[in-house]
């Protein structure tokens, strides 16, 4: 599990540093390897009681699975998402959620649903900057057809990168 932290950290460490990811779009990327953790992960905290490590766990999932360099798991991560966005009554999760639909949607160049995702999600708080960000960017791509813009998206793409990463490494403390 320590190996898969430190992708994790790596991969957004790249991502700090602007080294080219290989990937045409600004979002940090996960391997296989991360999403393996994540799924273990799961698996664990599904055979526990905590439900709110359960959540934690599901979320970290899906935000691997939408930052994969494989179109499937982006494919799966979406489809986890719009599964549990339904029932969710909690506005930071619930935006979150959305953010994260959006940031597949975007990543399968399904521009609309991702429009969709994040004027759903600046519904639910229409003053956070980082879905701002990234309706800017889906705008862009829909109307003017240009490739992503460099940067555009950097700022509110690493504070949920840091927040998920802080949150594994919260998630492996607590089991100690």
């Amino acid at each position: 599990m320590e190996a898969t932290i430190g992708k994790v950290f790596d991969s957004v460490s790249t991502f700090f540093s602007g080294v080219a990811s290989g990937s045409s779009d600004e979002f940090p990327l996960c391997d296989t390897d991360i999403i393996s953790g994540c799924e273990k992960e799961l698996a664990e905290a599904q055979k526990g009681q905590d439900e709110g490590f359960k959540k934690e766990s599901i979320m970290r999932l899906s935000w691997a699975l939408v930052h994969s360099k494989m179109p499937a798991d982006i494919q799966r991560g979406i489809a986890m998402l719009e599964g549990s966005v339904v029932s969710d009554t909690s506005p930071m999760t619930l935006r979150e959620k959305l953010y994260l639909l959006a940031i597949g949607y975007y990543r399968s160049s399904d521009f609309s649903r991702s429009r969709e995702s994040i004027e759903r999600c600046l519904e639910v708080e229409p003053e956070w900057r980082q879905a701002q960000t990234l309706k800017t960017a889906i705008e862009d791509r829909i109307v003017k057809g240009k490739p992503y813009d460099d940067g555009v998206i950097g700022v509110g793409i690493a504070v949920t990168a840091v927040g998920i990463v802080a949150g594994i490494a919260a998630a492996l403390v607590r089991r100690g």
